[in-house]
């Protein structure tokens, strides 16, 4: 392999390690969100969001977990995910109940859209 390649593949491997995490952490979270999980709903209860916030952030997880499975959709569906946890984030933040989790969650999610951002433009670039 030619030096040039090594940092590329060291970077897509790196990335490739992101997405492996991620995909069961957002099938979990979103799953706990759609059946009712007691502690899903005392979350959203307390910081004063109706259960369709709940049902659609469950969704959303769930959607972009899968999304993440699929490699040409990789880019976009952290994307998704990144705006999606930057809207708990700041939820977290104003409602009082600061996530040490999401705010990790949001750093790998965006590193993992920036560096599948060829993926997402091949999507959205016309033929």
């Amino acid at each position: 392999m030619s030096p040039d390649k090594r940092p590329r593949r060291a970077a897509n491997v790196a990335l490739l390690v992101i997405q492996v995490l991620l995909v069961p952490f957002y099938l979990a979270a979103g799953s706990a969100k759609l059946v009712g999980a007691e502690q899903m709903i005392e979350f959203f209860d307390q910081i004063g969001a109706g259960h369709w916030l709940r049902y659609l952030t469950g969704t959303l997880e769930i959607i972009g977990a899968l999304g993440l499975l699929v490699p040409r959709l990789t880019g976009l569906a952290a994307l998704g995910l990144t705006g999606l946890m930057t809207g708990a984030v700041i939820t977290n933040l104003v409602a009082g109940t600061p996530s040490l989790l999401a705010m990790v969650l949001l750093p790998l999610v965006a590193v993992l859209a920036w560096g599948r951002q060829d993926r997402t433009i091949a999507l959205l670039r016309p033929r």
